[in-house]
């Protein structure tokens, strides 16, 4: 283990220093830095997979005379799956960048983001393999400016510094509440050390762990983008360099995640009250339906691809949120089945969220332009990338037999196992939530529909379309080799539940494994195969055989009818692209059916001619849905806190004398209070 991560931290740190010393050379800095990332991602797969399957955690830590400091080290099985997620989308993206920001030669520093692009990576494997608080919030802070140098990248175009500043903003609240949260843990244990967080003798009293949950709900919940801590999202990821919103919506919103179980399930020791997981099911239910939906009215393909990052956090706490409801009634089994569900659809998001973002960024390199209004066609000047994108696409919707089906599969039956609680009144919510998440994935389906068929098919609809073409071999490598893990995902639960049940197991005190696959893990069941069971391996052959079927009879029987080819009938028109359905048309009557949720506001203006009130001249229509959370929440928020400040500008009056005032009267109250 040592060589492993001694191995990946000097891969990484080199990516770090190399890149500015091949000054005016851009290819080559490209080259150095993306290669070094790209080789410290292998070596973080080997090094999750190694902690995955050791049999006891790896620790290491180097004291430092800083107070409470301690540079400390653990590769436990929660750790280790969390570096190896890390550390597969980092592969891609890195591999993606090669070939993505040849076109911002001579337009961007290529070392300065390369080695931003390397600490970044260095910054996130930190953070989940961190043992001690102080250290952790280091390492938090620096991946947080990090990502937002990162965001900034091109900060020239409009609304980039502005999407820049927001996500600051909030990420440096919700660390406020993270700091609290440990805070809390100090004050009991007179330690930062993680070990001793998770001490059983060192047990928060009740009100204090109730506190802590919503501090650590909010802190790691405003990274992780949960609803209504999700702003940010739609602001930054479009903003952001394609690779890097890969990197930022796959793995950088889960260690959030990562944080949550850490804090809950380890420090807490797994004891909570009820209503514990029942505000993450809420949580969960609200992000994942609001999340679809308002991705649903998006047609900036990137903020579309941002709101569904949302949505599938809701997914991943609907199964925490099931599995910590299940523990507080020692459902142990059941716990430990929708924390995996959980984890399992959290490297999936990873894969096929990062695969979505990589395609996103590849259509905006052939097209330079994020709009789905303007593409269409692309699937035929683009085939390598239509194809990779439709793979994602299929996944994200939870088609089998992909990873997306897998996992969200698993969090329906956590949920519809509700009959073996206790209460009447969790009975009935687990299923209401599965009934919710169940609306999620068919607007998922539609969402995609439109993100895929207004892109890929059809026509043209402007020039940047037509004029696409594939992108270099370096992209579609990136592209190709997360469509493939989202395949393999899919097909081979039996290789990837094991390796959570490692995880799971001494979160939750059962390892279920075996009960969860069945027929040597060609079948997954929940616990048992009679309550139901699934076999994608099956489905997928099943598929290929249909498939199959219908080309021989098409081969058998299409010659004797021969082939006509005529154009589409048009009413007696040629067909142009502003004949073709549209992204906003799409979406006009989902549109309406959540008309109280979206309070959509339409403008029309019509101009007619002179000599006749019934001829239109011109018409300009404008449609957009209302910011709810925004125009509700931040900006009475932020305009209290500018009131607030006007008010206090009076204490600033130019005086020296008075400022030393101020401090003295401080240091007497100061000395007053410690006395």
């Amino acid at each position: 283990m040592t060589v492993l991560l001694v191995g990946l931290l000097a891969i990484y740190i080199a990516g770090v220093i190399l890149p500015p010393c091949f000054s005016g050379k851009a290819r080559i800095q490209n080259l150095v830095a993306h290669g070094l990332a790209a080789a410290a991602g292998f070596a973080g797969m080997v090094l999750g997979l190694a902690g995955l399957l050791a049999p006891e955690p790896w620790t290491a830590s180097v004291d430092s005379s800083i107070p409470f400091l301690s540079v400390a080290i653990r590769l436990d099985p929660l750790a280790s799956f969390f570096v190896l997620t890390i550390s597969v989308v980092g592969l891609a993206a890195s591999i993606f960048a090669l070939g993505y920001l040849a076109e911002l030669y001579g337009r961007a520093s290529i070392a300065a983001m390369g080695s931003l692009l390397n600490g970044f990576l260095l910054a996130m494997t930190l953070v989940v393999l961190a043992d001690n608080g102080f250290f952790f919030l280091i390492l938090w802070e620096v991946m947080s400016l990090l990502s937002y140098v990162l965001v900034v990248t091109e900060h020239e175009k409009p609304g980039v510094r502005e999407a820049g500043l927001f996500y600051l903003i909030m990420t440096h609240v919700g660390t406020a509440f993270i700091i609290l949260t440990f805070l809390i843990f100090f004050q009991e244990t007179g330690s930062f050390s993680f070990e001793a967080f998770r001490h059983p003798d060192q047990q928060l009293p009740e009100g204090l762990r109730s506190i802590a949950f919503f501090t650590a709900l909010i802190g790691f919940g405003a990274k992780a983008g949960i609803v209504p801590l999700h702003v940010w999202l739609p602001y930054a990821h479009p903003a952001a360099p394609s690779h890097v919103s890969a990197l930022m919506s796959g793995v950088m919103i889960k260690t959030a995640i990562y944080g949550l179980i850490r804090v809950y399930f380890d420090f807490m020791g797994g004891e909570f009250p009820w209503w514990w997981g029942f505000t993450l099911l809420v949580a969960g239910t609200v992000s994942a339906l609001l999340g679809v939906m308002y991705a649903l009215m998006e047609h900036d393909l990137k903020s579309l691809l941002a709101f569904h990052s949302v949505e599938n956090i809701g997914i991943i706490l609907l199964g925490m949120g099931a599995g910590m409801i299940f523990h507080t009634y020692g459902l142990h089994e059941l716990a430990a089945l929708g924390l995996l569900a959980g984890l399992y659809h959290t490297i999936n998001h990873a894969a096929f969220k990062a695969l979505l973002f990589l395609g996103a960024g590849a259509v905006q390199f052939a097209t330079h332009t994020r709009q789905i209004e303007e593409y269409g066609g692309l699937l035929r000047r683009m085939p390598w990338t239509g194809a990779f994108f439709l793979v994602g696409a299929v996944s994200i919707a939870a088609l089998p037999p992909t990873n997306g089906f897998v996992s969200e599969w698993l969090v329906f039956q956590s949920l519809f196992l509700s009959f073996q609680l206790p209460t009447l009144f969790l009975k009935l919510m687990l299923p209401i939530a599965a009934a919710m998440l169940a609306l999620t994935g068919a607007l998922a389906l539609a969402c995609f529909a439109k993100a895929f068929g207004m892109s890929f098919l059809a026509q043209p609809r402007s020039s940047h379309a037509r004029h696409a073409t594939e992108v270099p071999r370096s992209m579609r490598v990136g592209m190709g080799f997360l469509a493939g893990l989202c395949i393999v995902l899919g097909l081979a639960p039996m290789l990837v539940v094991p390796l959570l049940d490692r995880v799971t197991a001494p979160l939750t005190g059962a390892a279920i494994s075996s009960q969860v696959l069945a027929l040597d893990g060609w079948v997954v069941a929940p616990v048992t195969v009679e309550f139901s069971s699934i076999s994608t391996p099956v489905l997928a052959m099943l598929l290929v055989v249909a498939g199959a079927l219908g080309l021989l009879i098409a081969r058998l029987f299409g010659k004797a009818l021969g082939a006509r080819y005529y154009k589409t009938w048009g009413c007696g028109l040629n067909l142009t692209p502003r004949m073709e359905y549209t992204a906003t048309g799409f979406a006009q009557p989902i549109k309406q059916v959540f008309e109280t949720i979206y309070q959509p506001t339409v403008k029309l203006e019509q101009e007619f001619l002179e000599q006749s009130k019934y001829f239109i001249k011109h018409q300009r229509f404008e449609s957009h849905i209302e910011p709810v959370f925004e125009k509700y929440l931040y900006r009475p928020v932020v305009a209290l806190l500018l009131a607030a400040a006007d008010r206090l500008r009076i204490i600033q009056a130019g005086s020296l004398h008075l400022y030393l005032t101020y401090i003295f009267v401080t240091l007497v109250l100061l000395l007053l209070w410690a006395g």
